[in-house]
């Protein structure tokens, strides 16, 4: 399925009025936003519904949307309907009659991702709408952050600035909120902040690879500073749910390498997949330090599929100083499914659920390198 067959194509012409009722109609997806509430602080329009609508209308009626060519304007265009898809998971009703929906954000990339995914959206168009949802607050929060040019630097890296702020400034004003002008305020600074840094020399103007993975790892680091490359060997780190190849592509890549692989470890030890996993992580580490302290490069194959799981893996490779090469593999739904149900020891279905709620894909400042291996639909 096509982007445009599943959120619909966005609106032509002077009016750019969308039409928003029959995509409701066929859309369950959409449809969980009718009825969640929100705080009345920050949006007084209504429910989640309410609002993804008057942010879709704010965007369609924005010149900066309507100027960009077609296949940006539908990107930022399913942005906007599907920005907010965290909320039926993560709000809360709060004692004083507010509401709280605290990471919604991020938990609505991954509910965006399982989405498209399923749907056979091509992976970079997909994969720049997921970026647009999980940081879509970003410029509204600028002045909170501690360091927001690296922040807007890492986010560079994975999308436009600039259509990141066109989605923002329509969720700014699909709302109604005293707040608004406040939000709009925070909104200017991020734009000039954004234009600052490409005036500077772009988002990317690191020397090397490696200068780059030190500057995001190191506060006090300029991203121009060329950074002495002191690794001691090399370790393959993937990422991948089950079923996408991740063992066999380290047979075929790197055949004559050591290989951390956690299901192995779980025969060894009959630890099965459902049952507590410290064992196992404590065990592949152990085995991880050995060829470190060996100076020995390996492979760590894993399914690694969140950020915060392949952040311990790569800060005790970088501890040893380590070049980690981050590789993601990925098929479509369909064959990562039939995959799984061949393999001698397939995962439970209920356990892959379990990941899909934690996917995130890696963003390029995660490794020294980044590579991804994406196949497509035959």
């Amino acid at each position: 399925m096509s982007l445009s067959e599943l959120v619909g194509a966005p609106p032509e012409g002077p009016e750019f009025e969308p039409l928003l009722d029959p995509l409701w109609a066929r859309s369950t997806w959409l449809q969980q936003l009718d009825g969640c509430p929100q705080d009345p602080i920050y949006h007084a329009e209504g429910d989640v519904g309410v609002h993804t609508r008057a942010v879709v209308a704010a965007l369609c009626s924005d010149p900066a949307w309507q100027a960009l060519p077609q296949p940006e304007r539908l990107e930022l265009y399913a942005a906007a309907l599907v920005h907010d898809l965290g909320k039926p998971r993560m709000t809360r009703p709060l004692e004083d009659g507010r509401y709280s929906s605290r990471g919604h954000a991020r938990v609505g990339a991954r509910v965006v991702r399982q989405l498209l995914w399923r749907a056979g959206v091509e992976f970079k168009r997909r994969e720049r709408i997921c970026a647009l949802v999980e940081h879509h607050l970003v410029p509204f929060q600028t002045h909170e952050l501690e360091r927001p040019e690296r922040s807007l630097r890492r986010i560079g890296l994975s999308l436009e600035l600039s259509k990141l702020a066109t989605l923002a400034r329509a969720d700014a004003l699909g709302r109604t909120s005293a707040l608004q002008g406040e939000l709009l305020a925070s909104l200017g600074l991020f734009r000039e902040q954004a234009q600052d840094l490409e005036v500077q020399g772009g988002l990317s103007p690191y020397p090397d690879p490696w200068s780059r993975f030190r500057y995001f790892r190191d506060p006090s680091r300029s991203p121009q500073a060329e950074a002495y490359d002191d690794s001691r060997c090399q370790v393959v780190v993937l990422s991948g749910l089950p079923g996408v190849g991740k063992t066999t592509w380290a047979a075929r890549e790197l055949p004559d390498w050591p290989r951390i692989n956690l299901d192995e470890l779980r025969s060894e030890l009959g630890i099965s997949p459902t049952q507590n996993q410290g064992p196992i992580v404590a065990a592949a580490r152990a085995r991880a330090r050995e060829h470190l302290r060996a100076e020995r490069p390996f492979v760590w194959d894993a399914t690694n599929l969140s950020r915060d799981l392949r952040r311990q893996v790569i800060d005790l490779c970088d501890a040893y100083r380590a070049r980690v090469r981050l590789v993601y593999l990925e098929v479509p739904a369909p064959v990562a499914e039939r995959q799984n149900r061949e393999r001698a020891a397939s995962v439970p279905r209920a356990a892959i659920e379990r990941m899909l709620r934690r996917w995130d894909v890696p963003d390029p400042a995660e490794g020294c390198e980044v590579e991804y291996q994406v196949a497509t639909a035959n």
